[in-house]
């Protein structure tokens, strides 16, 4: 997959089908523009034939009206784009966009509890890391 080149109208694509799991390019153009027209139709067709293309989505040909769904997750797109952006400038480290996001925006008293709770469950202190770190 090809995360690193998706495009603004690619990822407007894949947003709706995060969204619906899955659509045929008259529902995802209705999606994204108040009208459907042939030149619109074809934007998204060319669209979601690139994502095919990239490995980003499912084309299926069962029926006339072909369906796509989504083969990446949101989840994976993040990560990726997060990842490349932290390679290109903080040296492949995550900690600097962390902690400028959240100083920069600010978090909720609810948000900061389910980042204590995440970070509680991806690292659990053990007994011997409080006592090393005294």
């Amino acid at each position: 997959m090809k995360l690193d080149q998706i495009t603004d109208g690619e990822l407007s694509i894949l947003q709706v089908l995060w969204e619906e799991g899955e659509a045929t390019t008259r529902k995802l153009t209705t999606a994204l523009y108040e009208e459907v027209t042939d030149s619109k139709m074809a934007t998204v067709q060319k669209l979601t034939e690139r994502l095919e293309a990239k490995g980003c989505v499912e084309r299926d040909r069962k029926k006339r009206a072909h369906r796509f769904r989504p083969l990446v997750s949101h989840e994976q797109f993040l990560h990726s784009r997060l990842q490349a952006l932290a390679d290109r400038l903080c040296d492949g480290t995550l900690m600097p966009l962390i902690t400028t996001l959240l100083q920069a925006k600010g978090i909720s008293r609810s948000q900061r509890k389910q980042l204590r709770k995440l970070t509680s469950d991806l690292w659990p202190t053990r007994d011997t890391d409080t006592k090393t770190s005294k």
